[in-house]
């Protein structure tokens, strides 16, 4: 059976206000998480795209904005495609301040609401865990050099 989310957890050594610029602003977005740029209007029903050279442009639609501890975005499968019912799924960051570290954590469910197949939502979910834990592991390493 397909989960209905995902999660990961990691220790950013870095202080809450700097992670938070890291997972919302689009120059760091850009960067750690897409390989070709980011646009993101940081607002509840913004419109936020991340781009990477191999794959294309991803859309998104931004859900929660509560700075510095919540990030949340619903975005669309394949690139390329508009955010709606049924090809989205939903990302949320929660940060946590932890002495000069920060607790991050990504939470991505929806899969099983997506028109896919049993065993494309679980190759979907598949691709992703590991997406995430990649893509977290550049967060660790780009956030450590991003200046305070």
């Amino acid at each position: 059976m397909v989960p209905e989310q995902i999660e990961r957890e990691v220790m950013v050594a870095a202080p809450i206000e700097r992670v938070w610029s890291v997972v919302t602003q689009p120059e760091h977005v850009g960067s750690w998480f897409g390989d070709a740029g980011a646009e993101i209007d940081l607002r509840p029903g913004g419109a936020m795209t991340i781009t990477w050279a191999e794959h294309g442009t991803c859309h998104a639609v931004v859900e929660r904005v509560e700075a510095p501890h919540v990030f949340a975005y619903r975005w669309a499968r394949p690139a390329h495609e508009a955010v709606r019912e049924g090809n989205s799924t939903f990302v949320e960051f929660t940060l946590t301040a932890e002495g000069d570290q920060t607790r991050l954590r990504v939470v991505e469910r929806g899969f099983r609401e997506l028109e896919l197949s049993a065993e494309e939502q679980a190759r979907y979910v598949a691709g992703n865990v590991e997406g995430w834990r990649m893509e977290l592991d550049e967060l660790l390493a780009y956030a450590a050099g991003v200046p305070a």
